[in-house]
């Protein structure tokens, strides 16, 4: 889906499931998201329901950010199943842009199944006053 013509940040230039390159097994499904903009920074939120710290991967390379996440469906021992519609499943999303990112600064939490990603603006992409002399 390309985003070059809508009125959100340039951020998300577009989105893509990159399943060749990640070599994820099975079905991988995209994700819920959101995308906002302040003057500092992006704040991207991802929506990752049974997903655990341990199985999400957030990468970040050039002109790029890729957030993995795998969930796995655990029968609590002792017990058995009698109807089941949780099942293992893998997120994936891949966002590319063309805005300059401060990619050392990027952090990521992950709380209640919503992973919040805060994405730095470059100095060189902030808005600055320009004093009239």
């Amino acid at each position: 889906m390309s985003l070059l013509n809508t009125p959100i940040p340039t951020i998300c230039r577009s989105e893509r499931t990159n399943r060749e390159a990640s070599k994820i097994e099975g079905p991988v499904q995209k994700p819920s998201y959101a995308i906002t903009e302040s003057t500092e920074a992006f704040a991207l939120t991802v929506d990752l329901p049974g997903v655990a710290k341990d199985g999400l991967e957030v990468t970040s390379d050039t002109g790029e950010i890729r957030i993995v996440g795998r969930r796995n469906w655990k029968r609590p021992e002792g017990w058995t199943s009698l109807h089941r519609e949780s099942v293992d499943s893998t997120y994936e999303l891949v966002l590319t842009y063309d805005n300059a990112l401060n990619n050392e600064k990027i952090t990521a939490q992950l709380r209640d199944g919503v992973l919040n990603v805060t994405l730095p603006k470059a100095e060189e992409i902030k808005p600055r006053k320009i004093t009239v002399g």
